[in-house]
């Protein structure tokens, strides 16, 4: 079941938020665990019991860690309850393409139950955490199952630990919070579905209409890799935004996902503002374990290698995100040399006061980041290596797509798809800047100041608020093309 979905907005919702608030504060965790089973078998009925029977080994496994902390036998339990979440994660997602690559053989593929791998970091974290006595274990296998399903974040994350949410799933709240959090959480859920909708939707109906052409102009081919990028930036935080929001109207805090990754000046940073928490996840869970970088350089190297492979795996079992987790791996490389090498030409000519010199420093960066994201996000949208280069190729004019004689039919329609989409193209671009937040809270703040103006907010917010879930509502009653990209994942 998709949030963008007339059944989840208009029926699945309602009726959770109704139970979920008449019910009392102990029956609340049953209800978020009963309705996130039925939200997921609604998609997936049969795994859904590969889902329950994960969750009960790591409740028992996580017991017998407690229960022999300190022998053997409570390590046992500790390499077990990590292990058999990674090793269904590896048969259902990786076994037919290494058994394709390595052996040559053609196992019979395997359907990729829905959310696998958010919800086997979120047990295997719960459980490294349970081990380390960064968090008590949860004692109740339903608090401890509503972690696990928690429907809002089930599917497509933000890949929520333990720690951030215990509370919330133990402890009573107060009213004022909850209502709160419930009106934050209208609003962030909207805004999300209209990322998703009004946005990501249009801007894929224009990537399969590019995509579907022999032949391209260069134009058109910049339009698509820049749409590509922004189909999958909308596509995913929209959601997250959705998740987010769903957490917040009950009662939970998610944290942040996003946050404008289209205006970092490095790729480092870039992933402190992309899949925030997938980052963190592999820095506290995998990359500080290896050492991090307090090693020895031959060993931090290969310590990012290891990370960026992960990383590109965890998104799918193909080489092109292999290739793409381990192109960010060495421009990360790249990065740390080039900034020790531009330190020094610094610190040697006495640059760092001259203005000029930081500001086309500065617009250098952020053009070759933008062309890092357009590049790195054609190998990862296309499933075959081949047909992203082709993608790739274009852009500077060459490559299958690109003939020096283009038929006067086939350049109308590159003509026509290019004016008919550089409008959503260009709000696209201005909202993933943070320049209409900025402006927005710029307003809210200055009319706060005033009894006029915190009436205005009482209007304008829920009048926008609604005429955006309309706008959705309109769109999805009539049309048909509403896909989630990290489904797959």
């Amino acid at each position: 079941m998709l949030f963008s979905s007339i059944v989840f907005l208009y029926f699945f919702l309602p009726f959770v938020l109704f139970l979920y608030f008449i019910v009392p504060t102990k029956g609340k965790n049953f209800v978020l665990f009963s309705v996130s089973v039925l939200f997921y078998a609604w998609g997936e009925p049969v795994y859904v019991l590969l889902m329950l029977a994960q969750i009960v080994a790591a409740f028992v496994l996580t017991g017998g860690v407690e229960r022999f902390r300190d022998s053997k036998a409570g390590r046992v339990f500790y390499i077990l309850s990590v292990f058999l979440p990674f090793a269904a994660l590896f048969y259902f997602k990786y076994y037919v393409f290494f058994m394709e690559n390595l052996f040559r053989m053609q196992p019979k593929a395997l359907p990729l139950p829905i959310g696998i791998s958010f919800y086997t970091f979120q047990i295997v974290s719960y459980c490294v955490d349970v081990y380390h006595k960064r968090v008590d274990r949860q004692k109740n296998l339903i608090t401890f199952a509503a972690y696990v399903t928690l429907f809002p974040q089930l599917v497509a994350g933000p890949i929520v630990r333990y720690s951030e949410i215990a509370q919330t799933l133990t402890q009573k709240v107060h009213c004022h919070e909850v209502y709160s959090r419930l009106e934050k959480g209208i609003v962030r859920f909207v805004v999300g579905l209209g990322k998703k909708v009004l946005i990501a939707n249009v801007v894929g109906e224009f990537v399969i209409e590019v995509a579907a052409l022999d032949h391209r102009t260069v134009a058109l081919s910049w339009a698509y890799a820049i749409a590509v990028a922004l189909q999958i930036y909308f596509d995913f935080s929209g959601y997250s935004d959705m998740a987010i929001g769903l957490g917040g109207m009950f009662g939970f805090e998610f944290p942040e996902n996003f946050r404008y990754p289209f205006i970092s000046e490095s790729v480092s940073e870039f992933w402190r503002r992309w899949h925030i928490t997938l980052g963190s996840w592999f820095r506290d869970y995998v990359y500080i374990p290896m050492g991090g970088n307090r090693v020895r350089m031959t060993r931090w190297i290969f310590n990012i290698l290891v990370v960026w492979l992960f990383t590109g795996l965890w998104h799918g079992a193909g080489w092109n995100f292999i290739v793409w987790g381990l192109l960010f791996a060495g421009l990360l490389v790249f990065e740390k040399g080039l900034g020790k090498l531009w330190k020094k030409v610094q610190s040697t000519n006495n640059l760092q006061d001259n203005k000029f010199i930081r500001f086309m420093w500065k617009t250098v960066k952020h053009c070759y980041v933008a062309c890092v994201i357009i590049i790195s996000f054609l190998v990862f949208h296309n499933g075959q290596l081949q047909e992203a280069w082709a993608d790739i190729q274009s852009l500077v004019g060459q490559g299958k797509h690109i003939t020096e004689t283009m038929r006067s039919s086939d350049m109308a329609v590159c003509v026509y798809l290019l004016r008919n989409r550089i409008g959503i193209l260009c709000v696209g671009l201005i909202g993933s800047l943070p320049a209409l937040t900025w402006l927005w809270t710029a307003i809210g703040q200055r009319l706060e100041k005033s009894k006029v103006g915190d009436i205005i907010i009482c209007v304008v917010q829920p009048v926008c608020v609604i005429g955006l879930l309309v706008l959705c509502t309109a769109y999805l009653i009539d049309g048909s093309f509403n896909p989630f990209l990290y489904f797959r994942f």
